[in-house]
């Protein structure tokens, strides 16, 4: 069984969804709704895709 995805930033639990949609390739996850506003959220999510 595989651990339970955390935020990088807060060590907060996320789901596997969220995990899928917003780490990146190393699986990271630099923000989630528990310590950054959705805003930043949805920021990351498109400054990295332009990166890609």
């Amino acid at each position: 069984m595989c651990p339970m995805p955390t935020c990088d930033h807060c060590n907060a639990h996320v789901s596997e969804r969220f995990e899928r949609v917003f780490a990146d390739e190393y699986g990271r996850i630099f923000a989630c709704p528990s310590c950054s506003a959705n805003a930043g959220i949805a920021e990351a999510a498109r400054l990295r895709a332009q990166q890609a």
